[in-house]
């Protein structure tokens, strides 16, 4: 796995803080962030999002949260993934 840092929250003081990476071994953008609440957890689950498309959150998956703050770090992410052939 090569994972490329590509920036962490703006705001962060240390520690766990929100933080893309590219994987261009696998093709993906990666994303920690804080896990949403079971509230949120509950809308996302039984919103439909487009036609067909079951609802719920699969086990194998997870809701996270991340600050629009960092909009221009995923935008970055979107332009290294680009870069790198990830489509």
């Amino acid at each position: 796995m090569t994972l490329r840092f590509v920036g962490i929250d703006p705001n962060t003081t240390g520690g766990g803080s929100p933080t893309v990476w590219v994987d261009e071994d696998e093709q993906e953008i990666v994303i920690q962030s804080w896990k949403a609440d079971r509230l949120l957890t509950a809308e996302v689950a039984s919103t439909e999002w487009v036609p067909g498309h079951d609802t719920g959150v699969p086990s194998h998956e997870a809701v996270v949260r991340v600050p629009a703050r960092m909009v221009p770090i995923l935008r970055e992410a979107c332009d290294v993934a680009e870069r790198s052939g990830l489509r």
